[in-house]
């Protein structure tokens, strides 16, 4: 991991920004020894987030190390177990603020046996920063985070080409991985794709713009972060409340959980799923507070007009927006467990607030994750492997496509003896 020089830069600590207009979530990937700990931890450097005993405390891991400039790098390298290995092998989250914006980090591991670790990191992202160091070109295990963030519905993909500084900056070397990478991506349809010339150890166009890149006008990496919208789909989407909890007593009684999709509001007429019975909304409580509408994303309590035979596992939903509504399932699934896939093994699903027992009948293909096409295989489905399968689940679940909603499209299996998560699955 590169040395990063801070001498001539301001240190201080950053004063919280409370009116941050929006949260954008964002993960970082790249091979081993790509700078990505050290892209982190220029962007929280310079973006003044470091506290003045961190970096204390990371000046003197440097001096341990016999380095003579502070190594930022260490920021995101959590563990003394990953320090010792020199790289990067769980997901670690990092925060910072701007006028703007807040932020959130999901570090993901490099090396190709973590990728159940990207998985994770890329669940609930906005946008993937990959990066490509510019000596070594387009690999296969770039290729790799490319599409497993395309695959789990991530928008925005940037393209960070770091070490400028170690090929002179020369514009050429830009231009050729630049026409490399969109003949990979073409044909996967990826609607936002830029690509940005940094050097995370010099801090060229990362936070500021530097003075040695001067053939490119386009936005340093935080510009390009600052400028993604946020079109906040999940208001927009269509009503979903898997009910977590129910709360009751001989006359009230309330259903309690997030709403993960859509806009609620009192008055509003709900559907009960499995049972299809309808009711009209007659209390809205977000917390402790009533409220006359709730959003995505709140932790709501909602009381009906009717007494109706609704237990946790049930979805409210608006009668003219149903979700799916079945048994079988194909499904995209990442193999997490060291235990391979076995067809005869019962597991665990859960899906949103329901679980119900689940086979896989049948695997329909391998993902080739350096092209991005199936293949039928009869290999055995290993760690980190991505295939395409048929569930058949003992009762009905309430879904939409992963394409549309995160939140009702994705589900996890779990090991019933062992209560270990084994995947995680995306719904075509």
């Amino acid at each position: 991991m590169g040395q990063m020089p801070v001498a001539n830069a301001a240190v201080k600590q950053t004063s919280v920004v409370e009116n941050a207009t929006d949260v954008l979530r964002f993960l970082t990937a790249g091979s081993v020894d790509d700078g990505k700990s050290s892209l982190i931890g220029r962007l929280l450097f310079d973006t003044h987030a470091i506290a003045d005993d961190q970096l204390a405390a990371l000046g003197l891991a440097s001096r341990k190390r016999g380095l003579s400039e502070t190594d930022l790098s260490l920021l995101t390298d959590g563990l003394e177990a990953e320090r010792a290995q020199g790289i990067t092998i769980d997901v670690a989250y990092r925060y910072f603020k701007t006028p703007q914006r807040t932020f959130i980090i999901a570090d993901t591991p490099g090396h190709a046996q973590y990728t159940r670790n990207m998985v994770t990191g890329a669940s609930t992202a906005d946008a993937a920063v990959i990066l490509v160091d510019a000596r070594k070109g387009l690999l296969e295990q770039t290729k790799r985070h490319v599409l497993i963030a395309h695959l789990l519905g991530i928008k925005h993909i940037i393209v960070a080409m770091n070490k400028m500084d170690l090929v002179g900056y020369e514009y050429s070397v830009f231009h050729d991985l630049r026409n490399a990478f969109l003949a990979f991506t073409a044909p996967l349809n990826i609607a936002h794709v830029q690509f940005i010339p940094v050097s995370a150890l010099r801090g060229d166009m990362v936070v500021t713009r530097g003075d040695r890149i001067d053939w490119y006008d386009g936005p340093t990496l935080l510009e390009t972060l600052h400028a993604i919208e946020l079109k906040h789909s999940l208001h927009q989407g269509p009503l979903r409340f898997p009910v977590q909890w129910v709360c009751r007593d001989a006359q009230w009684r309330a259903y309690t959980g997030r709403l993960v999709s859509g806009v609620l509001t009192q008055g509003q007429t709900l559907t009960v799923l499995p049972s299809g019975r309808s009711s009209v909304v007659t209390q809205l409580r977000v917390g402790l507070r009533e409220v006359e509408r709730a959003l995505a994303g709140d932790a709501i309590s909602v009381s009906l007009a009717d007494q109706l035979d609704i237990a946790r596992g049930d979805m409210l939903v608006a009668e003219a927006h149903k979700p799916t509504v079945q048994s079988l399932l194909r499904a995209t699934l990442c193999w997490l467990d060291e235990t391979p896939l076995n067809l005869n093994t019962r597991y665990l699903l859960k899906h949103t607030t329901r679980s119900v027992s689940a086979r896989i009948t049948q695997v329909l293909g391998k993902l080739e994750v350096h092209t991005g096409q199936m293949h039928e295989s009869t290999a055995l489905v290993a760690m980190n492997d991505l295939v395409v399968a048929e569930l058949m689940l003992a009762l009905p679940i309430f879904f939409d496509a992963y394409s549309d909603s995160r939140a009702t499209g994705s589900f996890v299996l779990i090991d019933p003896v062992t209560l270990l998560t084994v995947a995680a699955g995306m719904i075509e």
